[in-house]
């Protein structure tokens, strides 16, 4: 009966109809990005505890410490919100808006797994584009100018300094990693996401390793990870760009942090790793894609807190000079092998 009066709702008000269900998959989006977030901000103080051989996280939600950052998000949110003497303040409040926008606009382009219902494998993605690889690819570049918006605008010479280096870093590595996913799309003959997952017989990790491990580096660099986090250095630049942020507007900044990581890890996932591909799990068969698909991801987040921890920060220019010098050559290269060998994929 609801289902029935749902269609018949719209096909008498389709543009209203259209706009209700944007309102709600944009706020069902939102949730479980920021969710998702705070699941990995949790992740990676309880794993980075246990590198480390301390507790991490034990006191707020149980041994855990499952809601420490519901804590945290509070205090954050109630904390006063300063805006510097002498800051271009339309410039400054708009800076953490713009990066949490842009990773909004990311996840709508990227599938979260996939569910089988009648047989039929069904992917959730809200805008299944036909290049979605390429939007993606393109969106991930605007978290330059946001970091760059936030850094001019806070009249601090050390967040101006920390937002030349990101944007230095980033553009630096966006081009081998757009190199990259270009040599996937070749061998998928496709740059739809939903695809080029679907065209991983053989995982592209296994059949392209070098630009596997090209995008997986200049996607550590993109993200601002260790050792490859330049816009931040507490002897030289303090927080970097993001320095006189505080409250909500700090609270914005560091989950897009987070954010950003989460969708750079699906989409090593599904570009490399075969998305929620694997064998059907029989009692499960409904969710058996989704199981796969978190498996992966889980895998994928805990090797990027891993890294973070072992490795030592990199100068910028030995962190510039292996972008353009280095990593850039070798995306031609496995451009090249990518053309050689994707005849043989379908």
């Amino acid at each position: 009966m609801v289902l029935s009066a749902i269609t018949e709702f719209a096909a008498q008000e389709p543009k209203l109809y259209a706009f209700i269900i944007g309102l709600v998959g944009a706020a069902i989006l939102a949730s479980v990005i920021n969710v998702g977030a705070m699941a990995v901000v949790w992740l990676e103080r309880k794993v980075m505890g246990d590198l480390q051989a301390r507790y991490g996280p034990n006191r707020v939600g149980g041994r855990w410490g499952i809601l420490q950052l519901g804590a945290d998000a509070i205090k954050l949110f109630t904390k006063e919100d300063i805006i510097p003497r002498g800051a271009d303040k339309p410039v400054y409040v708009w800076a953490p808006i713009v990066a949490s926008a842009t990773t909004m606009l990311v996840a709508g382009a990227i599938p979260f797994g996939a569910v089988i219902i009648d047989g039929k494998e069904i992917p959730l993605v809200v805008a299944n584009m036909d290049i979605s690889a390429l939007y993606v690819e393109a969106v991930l570049s605007l978290m330059a100018i946001s970091a760059f918006m936030a850094g001019w605008s806070s009249n601090n010479k050390y967040s101006m300094l920390g937002a030349f280096r990101g944007v230095a870093r980033m553009i630096s590595y966006e081009v081998p990693m757009g190199v990259c996913v270009i040599s996937v799309a070749i061998m998928a003959h496709s740059l739809n996401l939903v695809e080029i997952v679907q065209a991983q017989s053989i995982w592209f990790a296994v059949a392209q390793p070098l630009g596997f491990i090209i995008f997986t580096i200049a996607l550590i660099t993109d993200l601002g990870r260790m050792p490859f986090d330049q816009t931040e250095a507490e002897e030289e630049i303090i927080a970097g760009y993001n320095t006189e942020y505080s409250g909500i507007r700090f609270g914005l900044l560091y989950f897009q942090e987070y954010n950003s990581m989460l969708l750079g890890a699906i989409l090593l996932v599904l570009l490399y790793l075969g998305g929620w591909n694997g064998p059907v799990i029989p009692v499960i068969s409904f969710i058996s894609p989704m199981i796969w698909f978190f498996m992966k991801l889980l895998i994928v987040l805990v090797a990027l807190i891993w890294i973070r921890v072992s490795l030592l920060r990199f100068r910028i220019d030995q962190v510039t000079d292996l972008g353009w010098k280095v990593m850039l050559p070798l995306s031609m290269v496995n451009l090249a092998w990518a053309v050689a060998v994707g005849l043989y994929f379908a």
